[in-house]
Order: structure tokens, then C-alpha cells, then sequence
């Protein structure tokens, strides 16, 4: 976990991290809250997780509230952001990070798995952000607290640039996010609400472990990374608090990748 950090670029505010309970959630929670933020860590079924991610946040000297809501269900995203406005008054940055994968080749995807992932990944993510605009509209600024009047910020992925066979759930949800980001980012700029997208590559999560089981499912992995590393929920944590801070009040509409340059297209490394 990040040091606390004496800058505290993000005190006195509060956020929420959606699907917080492990990865790169919890990474992004963990940096928020050494950041100063008082963080609500989102779960759907995994409390005793999220209830983790809290302790190692208080014993950080943190401040942490885990919260349950399927954020594909519109009345427990609802009821989630009643909970926060009850116990913090009000929402500074919504972190969108909640994400599934529900994998089969077009020829054998259900309709029932396309509808999982997309509910999750993409109605999610819009359900989420509409609440915490409609929340950061009904506030107003603070400008004693942050420059802009509220921060969205969308875990999108290096798959809303790259296709992905035998994902195309995922990659269409991801697609998605990425219009659903600039669009709301157009839209919302005139309340000085900034929203933007993380795209990350290859981390070290449980969601990803089946491409690293192996040493020789790592080196082929490494192959699409010209940086040489797998990247680490940390490093998404460390993205996220910039475009949560002042230090990116001028930033708006953009995904930023941290993807060790797997957007590099790598294969063409050497004229293809």
C-alpha cells in the first residue's frame, strides 16, 4: 500500500471506488486514501474483502466505508448513493471501476453473458456517473476543496483501442465506456465537472491471473508490452489520483493509458 503522502492532494474530500473490494480497485482505493480522500469501497458480494481493504486503509491512517450495491441494479445504485450522502454529506470523485469478464468465442456466447458483462461494465459505469453528477450538479462547487466541481473517472482499457477474439462482450463494454466518457465529459464540462478514463493494460489482478499461471503465459504476455513489466493495481492507483487532483483541472475527455505500451502495437515493432 502507498505511503501516506504529505501532500494529502485530495483532503477533505470524498470518494467512491466501485468494484473497490480487489485489483485495481483496491489499489485505487488505497492511493485516494493515502491522498486524504475518505473512500467508500464498493463491493457486490464480497464483503469480507472489502471489509480487508478498509482495515488496511485505517491502519494506514486512512479513512474507509465498504458499501454494497450491484451497480448494474439502478435501486442499489441509488440506495448506494443515499448511504454516502448519510454518512458524508456529499461525493467529490466517483471512481468507475466495477468490471466483470464472461469469456466464450462469438460462435458460442449466450445472450446471457453478453447482457452480464454489458450491464456491469457499461450500464454500470452510467448508472454510476449519473448519480454522482446529478449529486456534484445539486452541491455545487467548493472551491476551498477542489477546483473542479466533481471528478468521474472511467475504468475503461487498452480494449477500447484493441480487439479482442473471444472477448467481444468485454471489448464492446470497454468500447462503450469510451464513448460514454467523452460524451458525458462534453456534457458536463460547462458545471465544471471533469470526467476522463484510465485505460490499463496488463495488471497483476485475480481477473487476469489465467494469462500468467505459467513463466512461459508470462513471457508471451510480456511480449505485448514493449515497458518489460506487468503493471501492479499501485500504478492505476497512482493515475488515479492525478486526474482525481488539482494537478489536472485542465483535463477533460481523455482516457490516459498505463498500459506499458501495449497501445504501441508492439507486433510492428520491427516493420511488422
Amino acid at each position: 500500500m502507498p505511503a501516506p503522502s504529505s501532500s494529502k492532494r485530495l483532503q477533505n474530500q470524498v470518494a467512491l471506488v466501485t468494484g473497490g473490494s480487489s485489483g485495481i480497485g483496491a489499489g485505487v482505493a488505497k492511493s485516494l486514501a493515502a491522498e486524504g480522500a475518505r473512500v467508500f469501497v464498493n463491493y457486490s458480494r464480497s464483503a469480507n474483502d472489502a471489509a480487508e481493504v478498509v482495515r488496511e486503509i485505517e491502519q494506514a491512517g486512512g479513512q474507509a466505508t465498504a458499501v454494497q450495491a450491484d451497480v448494474s441494479r439502478e435501486e442499489d445504485v441509488l440506495r448506494m448513493f443515499d448511504q454516502i450522502r448519510e454518512q458524508a454529506g456529499t461525493l467529490h470523485i466517483l471512481v468507475n471501476n466495477s468490471g466483470i469478464q464472461d469469456d466464450a468465442p462469438l460462435l458460442d456466447m449466450t445472450l446471457e453473458q453478453w447482457q452480464k458483462v454489458i450491464g456491469v461494465n457499461l450500464t454500470g459505469q452510467f448508472l454510476c456517473a449519473r448519480e454522482a453528477a446529478r449529486e456534484f450538479v445539486r452541491r455545487g462547487p467548493q472551491p476551498e476543496i477542489s477546483k473542479a466541481t466533481g471528478k468521474i473517472i472511467c475504468m475503461s482499457s487498452v480494449h477500447e483501442l484493441i480487439p479482442w477474439a473471444g472477448h467481444v462482450n468485454y471489448a464492446t463494454s470497454k468500447g462503450g465506456v469510451m464513448q460514454l466518457m467523452k460524451t458525458m465529459a462534453q456534457e458536463l464540462a460547462p458545471h465544471r465537472i471533469r470526467v476522463n478514463s484510465i485505460g490499463p493494460g496488463a495488471i497483476a489482478t485475480p481477473i487476469n491471473h489465467s494469462a500468467r499461471d505459467t513463466p512461459q503465459e508470462e513471457k508471451n504476455l510480456l511480449t505485448l508490452i514493449p515497458y518489460g513489466r506487468v503493471g501492479e493495481p499501485a500504478d492505476i492507483g497512482h493515475v488515479a489520483v492525478w486526474l482525481a487532483s488539482d494537478e489536472s483541472d485542465y483535463v477533460t475527455g481523455i482516457t490516459l493509458f498505463a498500459d506499458g505500451g501495449m497501445t504501441l502495437y508492439p507486433g510492428f515493432a520491427d516493420n511488422g
